[in-house]
């Protein structure tokens, strides 16, 4: 399943040549990360409240073109993999047709006690599982 959010570009997302700084664009793709597993019913709060984190261990992005100050994105949200133990997405955040960068993150399930990877229930698997690639 793939997921489209909407963003306006901020003057503080921008440089002194209201270019985009680079890191924004990692806080944009967890923007179309949560906004997915929120379409598919799974609030963070709740898994939270369960004592389930889920700390990034990968991402990447490669940069085509920049993103100006008042640029009205795409954030194009994919999920490649989403198990027991982690998920993982696909994203390219695009100003019309334009292509301006493409992204990939994993996030593991951890035990908010123990700091160790846990197992999804299954309540939130479920949910997962049919909206599953």
């Amino acid at each position: 399943m793939t997921i489209t959010t909407k963003h306006k570009v901020h003057f503080y997302d921008t440089d002194t040549m209201s270019v985009v700084h680079h890191s924004n664009y990692i806080r944009w793709f967890e923007i179309g990360r949560v906004e997915y597993l929120r379409k598919i019913g799974i609030s963070l709060n709740d898994l939270m409240a369960d004592g389930i984190l889920f700390p990034i261990t990968k991402v990447e992005a490669q940069f085509h073109s920049p993103a100006h100050f008042d640029d009205d994105l795409d954030i194009i949200t994919t999920a490649v993999a989403l198990t027991k133990a982690k998920m993982e997405f696909d994203y390219e955040i695009r100003r019309g047709d334009k292509l301006l960068v493409t992204g990939h993150t994993q996030n593991v399930f951890t035990s908010k006690s123990t700091g160790k990877i846990t197992r999804l229930p299954d309540k939130y698997y479920s949910l997962m599982n049919s909206h599953s690639i």
